[in-house]
């Protein structure tokens, strides 16, 4: 049986070599934390995700730092030992946080999707689908003309993207999850009446 292009592609992202991330990746720590890429180096998955060779799509390039939430340590006395915590959990995937990051660095764009392109010793790298709703490609697409309504704004804050969702305990992968949420609330059921 032949396989498309996609096919082969996932394969390849399945087990990257060092051969294949390494020179790339020497080239993205001496970037900036946030670039814009001309397309998607992982194409299949950016497809998969909604990414489409139109105007009004950006894919942009985010490096996240690895590693705790360390805070600095103040040094004036009198405070309570317990407040002293100088490592911190996060509960958002650094996913979501690189999401967030581009949609404040680009403002007049919305946060499609996501995925990974690599990692190293200090960092996570994410590639953000960004579309901008207020081009009339976007406007007259019948699959992607709801990101143009006004309910759909700041998409990354609100933790509506995948990886919020995910972070937020709203999506399992399949089937129903032990942890899965459930939307609306017992109490919120309870107010409408079912």
């Amino acid at each position: 049986m032949t396989h498309g292009l996609s096919h082969y592609l996932r394969q390849a992202w399945k087990k990257p070599t060092r051969e294949m991330t390494q020179t790339r990746e020497i080239a993205w720590r001496a970037g900036n934390a946030i670039e814009k890429v001309e397309k998607p180096l992982r194409l299949d998955r950016a497809r998969a995700l909604g990414y489409k060779a139109k105007k009004g799509f950006v894919i942009v390039r985010v490096r996240v730092k690895r590693g705790g939430r360390r805070r600095i340590r103040f040094g004036v006395k009198g405070r309570k030992s317990r407040k002293q915590t100088i490592r911190k959990t996060l509960k958002m995937s650094y996913q979501w946080v690189a999401e967030i990051r581009a949609a404040r660095y680009y403002k007049n764009l919305e946060v499609l999707n996501s995925y990974n392109v690599g990692k190293d010793g200090k960092h996570y790298y994410y590639e953000v689908i960004l579309v901008d709703p207020s081009m009339p490609e976007i406007k007259s697409d019948r699959t992607l003309k709801w990101i143009a309504s006004g309910t759909n704004k700041k998409r990354a804050e609100r933790g509506l993207t995948s990886a919020g969702k995910k972070s937020r305990g709203l999506s399992s992968k399949r089937g129903k999850s032990p942890t899965l949420k459930v939307r609306p609330s017992l109490r919120a059921r309870e107010r409408q009446g079912k």
